[in-house]
């Protein structure tokens, strides 16, 4: 029998605290009413993200956001809803489909299989899609297979400095432990930083020649932005071209502040939610 893809409505009745403890996030401090965590979403020492047991909804004091399940997922993983349910989808084994106040025992993560250069014809397709050429994917990633509850999956991985892995394919966007951003030191003074792998192919699709004068780091998730500021203090020179969305604006006004040799050079996409979407537009 054919299994029933999760929706809207089923999604948003799964356990918050089950996805958080998906993402490896559990509560510093909680009640029969409530959690508290430290924020998924950036980087912080003390715990100001809600979630209320009784209504399933979680809430960032220091965003002043919050939202469902699937709110959470897509500033997670900086993904559409189509997407956040396709997570959810490959995950359905993992979570319960109603509120459960108790954490059970934490995921045992994804165990990687093999590494290889990239030749599979669906992630050559995927790129494709999002107008990436082979050859730059191929400068730095590799074709990733993973195992995951028994099933195993395929992805295009950009490998990060702690050894673990950020995998996306077509359907499903997920990473391993340990997480933390990328850096690619080839000694050059200057510094360009993106939040995830496809701003990185594409801004180098797009800047060609200039982007062999800088070095490159992808922050992976907006919550390493602090964790890297050590890295980012190194360089005389500084490019951050993250997303025009809040957290983007959240994290560009962060590490201009924190690293002041820094500039938001968003401009090259204005109108544009990310480089990507510029360059989907572009060709």
């Amino acid at each position: 029998m054919k299994k029933e893809k999760i929706n809207c409505k089923k999604a948003r009745n799964i356990c918050l605290l089950q996805v958080l403890a998906k993402f490896e996030h559990f509560p510093k401090k909680e009640s029969e009413k409530e959690a508290w965590f430290l924020s998924p979403l950036r980087s912080e020492t003390q715990a100001s993200f809600k979630v209320s047991k009784i209504k399933n909804r979680w809430y960032d004091h220091g965003l002043g956001i919050g939202g469902n399940v699937i709110d959470l997922i897509i500033e997670i993983l900086n993904c559409s809803v189509r997407e956040a349910l396709g997570f959810l989808n490959n995950e359905a084994s993992v979570f319960s489909f109603q509120q459960q106040p108790v954490f059970k025992e934490k995921n045992a993560g994804l165990i990687i299989l093999k590494v290889r250069l990239i030749q599979h014809p669906g992630l050559i397709n995927y790129m494709a899609s999002r107008k990436i050429p082979l050859v730059t994917a191929k400068n730095y990633c590799q074709e990733v297979w993973y195992q995951n509850n028994d099933k195993t999956y395929f992805a295009l991985g950009l490998q990060n400095n702690d050894g673990g892995w950020e995998l996306r394919n077509k359907y499903y966007k997920t990473s391993t432990s340990p997480k933390t951003f990328s850096h690619l030191n080839k000694g050059h003074k200057s510094l360009l930083v993106t939040e995830g792998m496809f701003d990185l192919l594409s801004l180098d699709s797009m800047l060609q020649e200039k982007i062999k004068e800088v070095d490159l780091l992808v922050l992976n998730s907006v919550a390493f932005a602090n964790n890297a500021v050590p890295t980012l203090m190194n360089y005389e020179k500084i490019l951050l071209y993250l997303d025009n969305d809040r957290s983007g604006d959240l994290v560009t006004n962060y590490l201009l502040d924190a690293c002041p040799q820094s500039h938001d050079c968003r401009e090259f996409y204005k109108g544009y939610k990310d480089a990507n979407e510029k360059l989907m537009s572009w060709i």
